[in-house]
């Protein structure tokens, strides 16, 4: 690209002097020797050359004014063909604006990313040398362009090429042509292929579709293939290239690619320009504008048609030249934008006719306003909700009010009529097509004053122009009062109306939804300066739809406190992959995602007349990248596959042919001849892997061919062929041949990216990675744990551009970066120290929209990006994480988990390899300790933790599943605690959750239970010095139902806590002088050894428990957990029925159902120092629910006591206690068999016990 010569154009300068100033249009400024200055600095001016004919141009150079202060600091660049209907030029990151000078005497030169193909180039300053005045030297550089150009008018014109056939050896095909539209509609070509298929480009709105026919009329079914580009009816150049390779074709417009698959039936095209060609009457499906170097694998088709070669057949009118008609359109760019011009003329006042056409993407603006003088009122033409309204005002109320049109902010030309004669007033949209209003007003509506399209001056004080409405954002052209069309270029000459803040003479609008910056299928919208993403349904946030909504793993999920259950999984964050549904299994040690597919069932199989073979394929819920992407990233993942047969082989012999096999793996997948629980290649099954097959010649039990029914069976766990995909059976044509299969569900567990995690020790250690390439989105995520107070996480540097993210301060962590437009930065602060050795989570995003960081749960900190700035991050350094370049201002501490794009660094590996850094980082639970709930306790782990639920009634992987058992009468749970011989010769033994001291200091129970039965007794403890504790639910009567507490021992200042339910804990004195030592056994439902109670209490004993008892414990013990988990191992003896199920958690109480439970409570509240026990259970209904917390505490201040003195004590107190009872007429102890209890009252008077 060379200079172009000075005599190659002319030069044309212009400015405008506003205020009524002297306008000098026709008179100038010269060029001189020094270079281009105009009398007025202000934005207004330009500098306009003609280069005499199309030209591709690919750079300017600019110079300030020699020997000066004047020079440009910036500028814009317009091009245009005619000298009318000017573009603007802009860069690839959307960038107007190009930097100019800093002095006079430096050349800058700027390359155009893409060459502009035009005659008139025009440089309008922004800005200037403050200390001096607009100045310059300009040089444009370039090179000739020719090109043959064809123009069609719309109707029955058009062209059709009978192409030769391309060699068979090579199947590309390409066409290209560029094309300057005057409708927004119509066929710019068809490609006819074989059997009645074509390829047509049809431009519909704006847009260009591809579309793929089965006949050869716009009639003809069609399915879109793709679709790009819009506003490409802006009567400017734009480029299109089709090409197919086989099946595959990539079709390009402008500067965007979108690529489809075709039939295969396209290996040779025969092109027609206009569908309709062959109609001689006007149709909008014909194309109506302009073909430039239209080629066909390099032939110029137009060429042959212009030189009347025998494969063009010419119809209709074409030219081979590019008429333009001359349409001057103005754009509103901002809120100081209006338009005014005189109305109507002395001799029309007797109405309105005015006219214009707009574009726009705001629902609402001005468009016209006017007074009208006669009556003292005002007319508004306005867009709002994206419909056009007419409204007459007068003193402050609406007078009339027209509606017409509907979506009128969809960036097309529209055309608005007002007209009014004859006491008749109707407004029109598109020529009635797109709706028609009219009313007879009282009044005669005229324009005899001034019209202000757009807004009003904001200088006017005169109150001429009134506007309660938005401004209007958008282009106008066709201008007409009086069906008379207004010559904008005068107006821009200023010797015509008034203007502020326009562009005259092109319109400036962009489609910011073309191509589309909404990731992840986000529906885009836009006004006039932005545009929005709705997100909703897509599985993705943010302002362009980039980063996951949802955790990659079922691992992230747990770690969140999520207990099993279905969630959708992204298995790449912001990456391609989209969302899946899995199941979730959280109940075992490692954490289960199960992925579903259409047969997991055990299926039988009999012999079919006619059928050698049963194959079955298997259809997951998830894609192939979604399964691929989760077997990747999983540490194991498994697949049962079992064969159930009699008489039915399935791989018969090592070195034959197999019976049977299956497909695995990637895609359609790779047969596999081994079966579950053997190894690949094997072609064995697990018992011949184990050598236990039931027959020792073979290595499958099915293989053996017996009339038995037996099983090969086991799990797949070789990652590279899973998931089974089909499974083909051979043996089951023979008679009496029988078989089942199955093959389960895909099971992975363990995430590798989750732990993924490297220590640095120093603040000058680091680990560094291939650049990042996030030009236009960049998300990063990462876990972090420390106690220093500052450090870098991670940094990348380009020439210019960077990115970073930190942690400024104990309390701060920032998000800092520059893509050119100078840097940004994101803080988020927390309250509490960031330094605290646990970990936080971090979650920053840049787009060209706006920029976010997220800590922890804390509120999200966002900054937007420049509306038309530089947007593309151009990094060009190594990637550094956990330090910089310069080794300063290094991370100590560890981090997990960092994600870039959705793509997991491998900080592990790259750790082994580097000093300073170590793989790994210990210590989980001072996080996520908090989510091991009732009593479990935090186990660390190399990659995570574990939750020991050994010391708690609960299990689960958090110890949150509550172990409950449905009891029947006879039901009973007798849990035996040692012996005191065994106790005295084991006293060094160190206590267990299975055996505990027996003399004990206090004793905690909890309990959760649900039963209609009163009286009952819920739990009874008993020692070898017949000693017992017993608690039990009481029926006073027939009113009330009582929670007893009932101790056959004196401890001496006894202290008892009573918690039931929501209730308030009271808090009980009892006067003893022993404890309650050597206990024997915890018996639960009905207690068989009862000869050491009394008689009520035995025959309450005798009863049994009907109902649900849950998370029983008895300081260390949990019995029911005890007697379902670890029969074997445990001291418990069951007798009766004793069923486990769920009857104790809460989505299991039905407030309708005959039974209700209520949840354990541990809270301290008003303490009844002093006071007896009371009964503190309190009902509403006839049904007895309740969950139980005691909390016994005994205080032993006696060291040495007679087994004497305890027996006369103990028989003191139960004849103390007989008396009691008789003088109360036994209402405490007189039990009553009846499993159900009667309606009872809310009214319960407390009962005392001593």
């Amino acid at each position: 690209t060379l200079p172009l010569p000075s005599d190659h154009g002319e030069l044309f300068v212009g400015h405008n002097h506003r205020n009524g100033e002297e306008n000098n249009e026709h008179h100038p400024d010269p060029i001189r020797a020094g270079g281009w200055s105009p009398l007025v600095s202000d934005r207004y001016q330009w500098l306009e050359v003609d280069l005499g004919e199309r030209t591709k141009i690919t750079a300017v150079a600019t110079q300030g004014r020699y020997g000066s202060s004047d020079w440009l600091t910036s500028y814009l660049l317009m091009f245009s063909d005619t000298g009318h209907n000017w573009k603007q030029y802009r860069q690839e990151d959307s960038i107007g604006s190009f930097p100019g000078n800093s002095n006079a005497d430096s050349v800058v030169q700027n390359k155009l990313q893409q060459p502009a193909f035009a005659r008139f180039l025009r440089l309008i300053p922004l800005d200037w040398n403050p200390n001096g005045r607009i100045g310059l030297r300009l040089e444009t550089y370039g090179c000739p362009y020719t090109s043959e150009v064809v123009s069609f008018d719309g109707g029955s014109s058009g062209l059709a090429f009978r192409l030769s056939p391309v060699p068979r050896k090579t199947s590309r095909e390409v066409v290209s042509l560029k094309f300057k539209a005057l409708r927004n509609s119509g066929t710019l070509l068809q490609a006819e292929g074989r059997d009645g298929l074509s390829l047509s480009l049809e431009l519909e709105r704006g847009k260009l579709f591809l579309l793929l026919r089965r006949g050869g009329t716009s009639s003809s079914e069609s399915r879109r293939l793709a679709s790009l580009g819009s506003l490409l009816d802006d009567q400017h150049w734009h480029h299109v290239v089709l090409e197919q390779k086989n099946a595959h074709l990539n079709l390009t417009v402008d500067k965007h690619t979108e690529k489809v698959q075709i039939a295969a039936e396209f290996n040779h095209w025969d092109i027609k320009q206009s569908l309709d060609s062959q109609k001689p009457i006007v149709s909008k499906r014909n194309f109506h504008g302009c073909l430039e170097n239209l080629l066909h694998n390099g032939v110029n088709l137009i060429e042959l048609a212009k030189n009347n070669d025998h494969q063009v057949t010419v119809k209709g009118n074409v030219t081979f030249s590019c008429a333009e008609p001359v349409s001057v359109a103005v754009t509103f760019t901002g809120p100081q934008s209006f338009l005014q011009l005189p109305g109507a003329t002395a001799s029309s006042s007797g109405g309105v006719s005015l006219g214009f056409q707009f574009r726009t993407w705001n629902k609402a603006g001005l468009l016209l306003t006017f007074d009208l003088p006669q009556q003292g009122g005002v007319v508004w033409l306005y867009l709002s909700e994206a419909r056009l309204r007419l409204q007459i005002h007068k003193g402050g109320r609406a007078l009339l009010e027209l509606t017409a049109g509907s979506a009128l902010n969809d960036g097309q030309w529209h055309s608005v009529d007002v007209t009014s004669r004859r006491s008749r007033l109707m407004i029109s949209v598109d020529k009635e097509e797109g709706g028609v209003a009219h009313a007879n007003p009282p009044f005669p509506v005229t324009a005899g004053g001034q019209l202000f399209f757009g807004g009003c001056p904001a200088e006017d004080h005169s109150q001429d122009c009134e506007n309660p409405f938005d401004v209007f954002q958008g282009c106008m052209r066709l201008l007409a009062v009086d069906n008379q069309l207004v010559d904008l270029i005068t107006v821009q000459q200023r010797l015509l109306g008034n203007y502020s803040q326009l562009q005259i003479d092109m319109c400036g609008i962009i489609d910011r939804c073309s191509p589309s910056r909404c990731e992840h299928g986000g529906r885009c919208s836009q006004s006039w300066t932005v545009f929005h993403c709705n997100c909703s349904d897509s599985g993705y946030s943010g302002a362009t739809c980039h980063s996951a909504v949802y955790e990659q793993s079922c691992e992230a999920y747990k770690h969140n406190g999520n207990t099993s259950g279905h969630f959708y999984i992204d298995v790449d964050g912001s990456g391609p992959i989209k969302p899946q549904l899995v199941y979730c299994n959280m109940t075992e040690e490692n954490t289960w995602m199960v992925m579903q597919h259409n047969n997991t069932e055990l299926t039988r199989l009999k012999p079919s007349a006619g059928v050698k073979q049963h194959s079955v394929h298997f259809q997951y819920s998830a894609q192939e990248e979604q399964l691929s992407a989760a077997i990747s990233q999983s540490e194991h993942c498994e697949q049962e596959l079992s064969y159930h047969c009699r008489k039915s082989r399935l791989l018969n012999t090592l070195e034959g042919s197999p019976f049977s096999w299956w497909r695995g793996g990637p895609g359609s997948g790779r047969i596999q001849t081994y079966w579950g629980g053997a190894h690949p290649g094997s072609q064995q099954c697990s018992c011949g892997l184990q050598g236990d097959c039931v027959d020792p010649q073979h290595y499958c039990n099915c293989d053996a061919d017996r009339m038995e029914w037996t099983e090969d069976s086991g799990l797949l766990t070789h990652k590279e062929s899973l998931p089974v995909r089909s499974l083909v059976l051979g043996d089951i044509q023979r008679p009496g041949s029988e078989a089942a299969y199955r093959v389960g569900p895909l099971r992975c567990h363990g995430d590798k990216n989750f732990w993924n995690a490297a220590f640095f020790d120093k603040e000058t250690s680091y680990l560094h990675f291939p650049t990042f390439h996030g030009e236009l989105s960049a998300d990063i995520s990462f876990l972090f744990k420390t106690t220093a107070s500052s450090g870098v996480f991670l940094e990348n540097l380009g020439i210019k551009d960077f990115i970073r993210i930190e942690l400024s301060s104990s309390t701060q962590v920032l998000f800092s970066f520059d893509v050119g437009n100078g840097p940004l930065e994101v803080l988020v602060e927390s309250r509490d120290p960031l330094n605290d050795n646990r970990w936080h989570r971090v979650r920053a995003e840049r787009n060209i929209k706006e920029a976010s960081l997220r800590l922890d749960d804390l509120p999200v900190a966002t900054q937007e990006a420049p509306t038309d700035g530089h947007f593309h991050l151009q990094l060009n350094s190594q990637l550094f994480i956990g330090g910089t370049a310069s080794r300063q201002k290094g991370f100590r501490g560890c981090i997990r988990s960092l994600q870039l794009n959705g793509v997991t660094l491998d900080l592990e590996e790259r750790a082994k390899i580097t000093p300073g850094v170590q793989p790994g980082c210990p210590g989980h639970c001072s996080s996520y300790g908090s989510l091991c709930q009732n009593q479990g306790r935090c186990v660390e782990r190399t990659n995570g933790f574990h939750c020991d639920c050994s010391l708690s009634a609960y299990t689960g992987v958090f110890c949150q599943t509550e172990v409950s058992v449905s009891f029947k009468p006879g039901s009973s749970v007798s849990y035996t605690f040692k012996e005191p011989y065994e106790l005295s010769r084991n006293s060094s033994a160190l206590p267990s959750s299975i055996y505990s001291d027996m003399t004990l200091r206090g004793e905690n129970v909890s309990l959760s239970f649900r039963t209609n039965q009163s009286p009952a007794l819920l739990l009874y403890v008993s020692s070898y010095y017949r000693e017992h504790l017993a608690l039990l639910i009481n029926k006073n009567g027939e009113q009330d139902a009582r929670l007893i507490v009932l101790p056959f021992f004196n401890p001496l200042h006894d202290k008892q806590f009573l918690d039931i339910d929501q209730n308030a804990r009271e808090d009980f004195n009892l006067t003893s002088d022993g404890e309650f030592n050597a206990v024997k056994s915890l018996v639960l439902g009905r207690v068989h050894e009862s000869d050491d109670l009394d008689p009520d209490l035995a025959r309450l004993a005798s009863l049994g428990f009907a109902g649900c008892l849950s998370v029983v414990q008895f300081n260390t013990i949990s019995p029911l957990k005890a007697a379902l988990l670890h029969p074997d191992t445990s001291p418990v003896v069951i007798s009766g029925p004793l069923v486990q199920s769920n009857c104790g958690s809460a989505g299991s109480a039905n407030p309708y159902a005959e039974e209700n439970t209520h949840h354990l409570s541990d809270q301290s509240g008003s303490v009844g120092s002093g006071q007896p026990l009371v009964n503190a259970i309190r009902t509403d209904s006839a049904l007895i629910g309740g969950v139980i917390a005691v909390a016994i505490f005994v205080i032993v201040t006696a060291l040495a006591i007679t087994a004497r003195f305890l027996y006369r004590r103990k028989e003191t107190y139960r004849n103390q206690e007989a008396k009691e009872v008789k003088q109360e007429d036994s209402q405490d102890f007189s039990f009553n068999n009846q499993a159900g209890s009667q309606n009872i009252s809310t009214e319960n008077p407390k009962e005392f016990f001593i």
